[in-house]
């Protein structure tokens, strides 16, 4: 029995103990820094270092197993629970950093395909992007391999697999500028590698506290028009956004955090995004009932401390 009917039958009690409440549900939630950190650099569990090649394997185990859930929802438990199955995939944006270099443009989108469409694309469309197959094809080639280092999907498995989400969840914190780099394949597979892209940030960039994290939200619109626009205007929930607390931060002092969050719900606002409220009113609401929730907090601190 191979673990992706273990998980369909994970799932499948869960859809049975909680179905009846649960309306939303999310596979996988950010499989790229799944699939990355566990079996490319090895920081997160299982702790493997398989370079270029076992994070492609685990990802194309993890799209399968998403695909036979779905399918399990859809033909079991949906007309009795009329709930929705999609999948969560987090993504920064990559601008190229001259937009009229052909080079950078081409880095930019392959930044965006090998993280967003490396699992958006085989459940919209049926396949790989192009650009991940010709890229880690040729270097596998390059490297001695027979085949691929990128598993192949048989077309039964495409079919099977295309049109697996009710709705697409998409995590977005901030923005790179992407120039390419060409790496030798005679430094080994590597994610990084297969990729030939640089990222860079913008000094000018606010600096949210993280060395990782920097407030970009024009990015973060782009991000969204590009999922729209490729993925032919599917249900978009906007699963995972915010900011970080700064260290030397010991008080009530969540400035930063508010303008990080006002900035990109404005961006999210624009036409012609306000027109797919779907995503603008199940992301907004609650973000606006915490805010309300957190000022509503901080003038109870300020009475308490006046009264005593």
């Amino acid at each position: 029995m191979s673990l992706i009917n273990y998980f369909s039958d994970y799932a499948n009690l869960c859809f049975e103990a909680f179905g009846d409440r649960v309306k939303h549900w999310i596979t996988f939630s950010d499989p790229r820094a799944m699939v990355e950190k566990g079996y490319e650099t090895g920081h997160h569990a299982p702790g493997l270092k398989l370079h270029g090649m076992g994070l492609y394997k685990a990802a194309h185990h993890i799209i399968k197993a998403h695909a036979q859930v779905w399918h399990s929802y859809n033909t079991t438990w949906r007309s009795r629970q009329q709930g929705l199955v999609g999948i969560s995939l987090n993504c920064d944006w990559g601008e190229p950093l001259d937009i009229r270099n052909p080079k950078d443009i081409e880095a930019a989108e392959r930044y965006l395909q090998f993280c967003l469409g490396w699992f958006a694309n085989p459940i919209y469309a049926g396949d790989y992007p192009q650009v991940m197959k010709d890229s880690i094809g040729r270097k596998s080639a390059e490297q001695g391999l027979e085949t691929s280092r990128l598993p192949v999907f048989t077309v039964q498995e495409k079919s099977y697999i295309r049109g697996t989400s009710d709705f697409l969840g998409l995590g977005h914190f901030t923005t790179r500028y992407i120039t390419e780099r060409n790496y030798s394949s005679r430094q080994g597979p590597s994610y990084q590698n297969d990729r030939d892209v640089v990222e860079l940030v913008d000094p000018h960039w606010p600096d949210l506290g993280s060395k990782w994290l920097y407030s970009v939200p024009w990015g973060f619109r782009r991000l969204l028009n590009f999922a729209q626009t490729q993925y032919v205007n599917p249900p978009m929930y906007v699963t995972e956004n915010g900011a970080s607390q700064k260290s030397d931060c010991t008080q009530l002092c969540d400035q930063w955090r508010i303008q990080y969050l006002k900035g990109y719900i404005n961006e999210m606002l624009k036409e012609p995004l306000l027109s797919h409220m779907q995503m603008v009113t199940e992301t907004v609401v609650p973000t606006v009932c915490a805010l309300c929730i957190l000022t509503a907090a901080v003038l109870l601190v300020l009475l308490l401390r006046r009264w005593s």
